[in-house]
């Protein structure tokens, strides 16, 4: 205890009166002497941090508050009073005759203060006063009975406005329920940029941050590195202007955004802050995917001719070697189909970047997945490479394990050029946040040049020379966006290191097993799904139209899952049947391309699984379904 503290502790103990103070978690913050003398406490409910709900709980089974016919509804109901945070005063008789005044009033920042008066000897001359009544003379009779009409008339005023006040008490706390169920931090800060209200979400949106930060200045709560990024917005709100922004928060690598609205009251702002992460990974996603149609268009076309050119001159230059050339031409010769066969190789891989190919997440478990790739990369390394892999991840996720292989050998096969007269490649897998899932791959070789690390991602770009085409890292980069990843490239103190992040999905437990209605017009790959169904533990019953569907769904309340193809005979789709049925739950597959109608408006309304797909991403699409009901 500072010496401070211990002159206020002093100070408090030479008042007559006995005094508590608890915070806004109903924990003790301080007290004094006579508090624990006037209620006969033991030291550890008058000990800073004692539990409000303790203390009364105490007092009620040593018969403080006379007979109680239900101890844990009555403890429960003072504790609910005392989180309403409502100023008071009442008067009560103790079960030991002595009569105490109660006054308590809520504090600014939270929590509340109680003062205890005894006023046993106030009653006993109220009382001997009364008796002595018929001494007094008329006019102080008289003088009475108008300070008793006054008296009663303040009191029915008193009542009017503590009902108001109860009201808006309700009203308080309703809107505070409210708040602290979104799941988004919201708050106020004053002129002065500290917190005056908060509903106790900041740390679900920042991990790491506090939760309680009423008081705090927002520089303190936010960390110096986040209150630097938002700090020009809210200057912008102080100056009357509203805000929205997008941030990262480098502790946690999660993606906010930010609302700031001026108070027009006072000089404060309002600040609604929510983590966009998911969407975020979503929205690169489908940025990359739009990019990668417009390359399709307009390279399409081009590659076409181009093939063909390439064709004619590799034909010319066949009927040129066999024409008896002289040794020179022939080499000439050879040199010109060799440059035509490397442009054909060049087409495929734009054709690879371009075409459409999209992330198919299925549950994996990384270390199996990693063992298996060390083992089809060992072949491809020279003998003084050495490959290390260490996965520090924790359990099974959701990543399409055909992308990744690709783009991990890719990686490793460049980091393997970069080792020229040997070294050590090693390969890391971890979780960063609970926000991503990372891969490092880092070698020992010269690390990347300047230029690298500004263009390494940009297609064409190599620094191999001939040997190169440039497209490896820029496919790296297009499958992890694909995913709604990134990649970074940077350098060690030993090498180079690319860091590959994809977003963390955790695999969600797969639905208990029951009956589900598996609805498709293909009896082929009817009978392969509902094997893979029954492989996972459910019934299934079949139909092939929405009709017969609709009539099984009706007739079987028990089934707990449709899967229905979008297209499927007759003139109703899929997307029909989620009319048709709108309280139970229809999942989609289809197998039409992403721009189609159909597909789109699927894809809006419910879960979709494109075609094809294996078992493991069947159980992944259910497990996510599930997960998302």
């Amino acid at each position: 205890m500072t010496r401070k503290d211990a002159l206020t502790q002093a100070g408090l103990n030479l008042i007559q009166q006995a005094l508590t103070i608890y915070d806004n978690d109903l924990r003790l913050a301080v007290c004094n002497r006579r508090f624990a003398e006037m209620f006969d406490l033991p030291d550890r409910l008058t000990t800073p941090g004692a539990g409000f709900e303790e203390t009364i709980c105490h007092l009620a089974t040593r018969g403080e508050y006379g007979p109680i016919d239900d101890l844990e509804r009555f403890v429960r109901d003072r504790v609910e009073t005392a989180l309403a945070f409502e100023s008071h005063y009442m008067e009560r008789t103790r079960a030991n005759g002595q009569t105490i005044s109660v006054e308590g009033a809520p504090l600014p920042e939270g929590g509340w203060v109680t003062v205890y008066t005894d006023i046993s000897q106030v009653k006993e001359q109220e009382k001997l006063l009364r008796t002595r009544s018929a001494l007094l003379s008329e006019e102080v009779l008289a003088r009475s009975e108008e300070l008793a009409a006054t008296n009663r008339e303040l009191a029915a005023t008193i009542t009017a406005l503590q009902e108001t006040r109860r009201q808006l008490t309700e009203s308080e706390a309703r809107t505070r329920l409210t708040t602290e169920m979104m799941p988004a931090h919201i708050a106020h800060v004053d002129a002065d940029g500290r917190y005056t209200y908060s509903n106790r979400r900041l740390s679900s949106v920042m991990p790491g941050r506090p939760s309680n930060i009423l008081g705090l200045h927002i520089s303190d709560a936010l960390g110096p590195d986040a209150y630097a990024k938002v700090r020009p917005h809210l200057e912008t709100a102080y100056g009357g202007n509203a805000s929205t922004f997008e941030f990262t928060h480098r502790e946690s690598f999660r993606r906010i955004r930010a609302v700031f609205t001026p108070d027009q009251d006072e000089r404060g702002v309002y600040i609604l802050s929510m983590d966009v992460t998911e969407e975020t990974q979503a929205r690169a996603a489908l940025q990359q995917t739009k990019r990668r149609e417009i390359a399709a268009q307009l390279t399409s076309g081009l590659a076409h001719d181009f093939s063909n050119l390439l064709t004619i001159i590799l034909g010319m230059q066949s009927r040129l070697s066999r024409m008896g050339l002289e040794p020179e031409a022939m080499a000439l010769v050879r040199a010109t189909q060799q440059a035509a066969q490397r442009g054909g190789t060049l087409l495929h891989k734009i054709a690879d970047m371009t075409g459409p190919r999209s992330y198919r997440p299925e549950p994996m478990h990384p270390g199996p997945f990693l063992s298996d790739l060390q083992t089809l990369a060992n072949p491809s390394l020279p003998d003084d490479v050495t490959l290390q892999v260490i996965d520090q991840t924790e359990a099974d996720v959701l990543l399409d394990p055909g992308m990744l292989q690709d783009s991990l050998l890719n990686l490793i096969l460049n980091a393997r050029d970069a080792c020229k007269g040997g070294g050590t490649i090693t390969l890391t897998a971890s979780e960063v946040m609970d926000t991503w899932i990372e891969f490092r791959v880092t070698d020992t070789g010269p690390g990347f040049s300047p230029e690298a690390l500004r263009h390494g991602l940009d297609p064409f770009f190599t620094t191999k020379g001939s040997d190169g085409s440039g497209l490896g890292l820029a496919m790296v980069y297009d499958m992890t966006k694909l995913a709604g990843g990134e990649v970074r490239l940077d350098n060690t103190d030993t090498g180079a290191v690319v860091s590959l992040r994809l977003p963390l999905r955790r695999v969600a437990s797969l639905p208990e097993p029951g009956l589900v209605l598996l609805v498709e017009d293909n009896p082929d790959l009817r009978a392969s799904i509902r094997d893979m169904l029954t492989e996972l533990g459910h019934s299934v019953i079949e139909a092939t139209t929405v009709d017969e569907a609709v009539s099984l769904a009706n007739g079987l309340p028990e089934i707990k899952t449709i899967l229905s193809d979008i297209r499927l005979e007759g003139t109703l789709t899929g997307v029909d049947l989620l009319d048709r049925l709108p309280e139970r739950r229809v999942l989609l597959m289809t197998s039409l391309p992403a721009d189609h109608p159909l597909h789109r408006t699927a894809r809006d309304r419910t879960s979709l699984l494109t075609k094809p797909f294996s078992a493991a991403q069947l159980a992944g699409f259910l497990g996510q379904a599930r997960q998302a009901a």
